[in-house]
């Protein structure tokens, strides 16, 4: 029997698999939890039914198995490397906490914390780290686990603090020069990354002064009880705290070793296991904890139980975590994230729904909207930011240019609206790692997330008052990249 060639990819092609997704989502996490009270469905059912419903539209185009299983592979090695950082994440939190470097750190942050400001430090604290390291997941895993720990032993509201930290860590994941995602949106639309960092300080700058300012002002609006209850509490967790572990100048070692090699650019994935390494090293020298409890923080994370030491359950729920099986969920739902976009990637989905959704726009304000519109929905049907950055740059490139507008405004409105949206879309596997490490679902958080949400207002408000969207037509020559 002859070969099938494959139907043309036509627009209705491409729409179907992204409308059915659209609508399972709407339907199983919106309309029926909130309208008909039904249990929300889980995200692995459905990517799972919309994964099987674009292989089924394949198939009926005419592609075979092997090229849409190899499509799904492809897409998932591409991924491998993120997917690998994940497992890492895991590995430090446990290590780092079985060497006593969390514990030290939760406990001197209690001591020097001020109450009223937690909710501020909360975003400062990860503004600094994000930016040093360039990666919100490294920041909300280390410095953010550290910072929902002193919330937790201040009974302090804990969805403003999760969205003070995610909207900290995602500073320096956009105007950091180590950030991937920063890297790639300067790459795909060919500048250099630092005339792509000039740009954002337009909207990303704005946004963290208005979050700064808000956060200040809710600590006083959501101000730390400080009843005898609450302080003896605080006083058990510290006591219980210097109790079990012993702290040591040492433990600052692992979190410098990861700081050190950002900067040096050395590849994330053997900064976090090294760090990692010479964490459980430190746990041998200087805890009293047995061997295999030591050694099991790294698979199963760190189990208060295991340790010769009775602890209060205030404390045993600050300390019970890390491992690599406790990232077992972010990890699954990212696979079959993934095995979706692999499917619907080989018909072109997304290039096509782009070009035929906004291709007509003239206008630079209207040309501006529609690249961040763009970026938003692409991310969120593609989980991928690297893919949305290259998918949408490269098919709002020439326009720009024929527009007049710096490709630096574009490159720009991929992150506006790509990278920091990630965190406020529920099934997207960043903000179920978001939500895994920090404890604070997507649903109570995403509206204490001021940083992100103020940033996308910004982005969208200065294209209606055509501030930053280029007013004069450049030369190409002016535009391309130096490297």
């Amino acid at each position: 029997m002859p070969n099938k060639t494959p139907k043309a990819t036509t627009f209705k092609h491409a729409l179907f698999p992204v409308i059915c997704l659209i609508a399972l989502i709407v339907y199983g996490i919106l309309i029926g939890p909130h309208v008909f009270k039904q249990k929300a469905f889980p995200l692995e059912f459905i990517f799972i039914l919309a994964s099987v419903i674009a292989m089924a539209q394949l198939r009926w185009m005419g592609y075979k198995w092997e090229e849409i299983t190899k499509s799904i592979i492809d897409k998932i090695g591409n991924a491998m490397p993120a997917i690998l950082v994940l497992l890492s994440i895991g590995l430090v939190i446990g290590s780092w906490i079985a060497c006593g470097t969390i514990p030290m750190l939760v406990y001197y942050g209690i001591k020097l914390i001020h109450p009223d400001f937690i909710y501020v430090i909360a975003f400062i604290v990860p503004v600094i780290f994000s930016t040093l390291t360039g990666t919100s997941w490294g920041s909300v895993g280390t410095v953010g686990v550290v910072l929902i720990g002193v919330a937790i032993s201040f009974d302090a509201h804990l969805p403003i603090v999760a969205g003070a930290i995610i909207g900290g860590s995602f500073f320096g994941d956009k105007l950091s020069p180590l950030s991937d995602t920063t890297n790639a949106a300067a790459i795909a639309v060919d500048i250099s990354v630092y005339d792509h960092i000039k740009s954002m300080l337009y909207t990303t700058i704005p946004a963290a002064v208005f979050a700064i300012i808000f956060y200040l002002i809710i600590g006083f609006v959501y101000p730390i009880e400080s009843g005898a209850t609450e302080f003896a509490l605080l006083t058990t967790t510290l006591n219980e705290t210097e109790a079990a572990f012993s702290f040591n100048v040492l433990l600052f070692l692992p979190p410098l070793i990861v700081l050190y090699g950002s900067i040096k650019r050395i590849p994330t994935l053997q900064v976090l296991v090294i760090s990692s390494l010479v964490a459980i090293l430190l746990a041998l020298i200087l805890q009293p904890f047995p061997i295999d409890a030591i050694l099991d923080s790294l698979v199963h994370g760190f189990n208060t139980a295991a340790i010769n030491f009775q602890v209060s359950e205030n404390v045993a729920s600050l300390f019970t975590r890390g491992g690599i099986y406790s990232l077992k969920e972010p990890l699954v739902i990212t696979l079959l994230v993934f095995v979706f976009i692999g499917t619907i990637s080989k018909i072109n989905a997304m290039p096509i729904l782009v070009d035929q959704l906004f291709g007509s726009v003239k206008s630079k304000g209207g040309l501006v909207r529609s690249a961040l519109i763009a970026t938003g929905i692409t991310n969120a049907m593609t989980s991928n930011q690297f893919a949305t950055s290259f998918i949408v740059g490269d098919a709002f490139k020439k326009k720009f240019d024929e527009t007049g507008i710096p490709r630096s405004v574009l490159s720009r409105s991929l992150e506006d609206t790509g990278t920091i949206i990630e965190s406020l879309i529920p099934w997207h596997p960043t903000a179920i790692f978001m939500m895994t490490m920090l404890g604070v679902a997507v649903g109570d958080y995403w509206f204490w997330q001021v940083f992100a949400l103020s940033n996308i207002f910004i982005a969208f408000m200065l294209t209606f008052l055509g501030i930053a969207i280029g007013r004069k037509k450049r030369p190409l020559s002016k535009m391309k990249s130096t490297r």
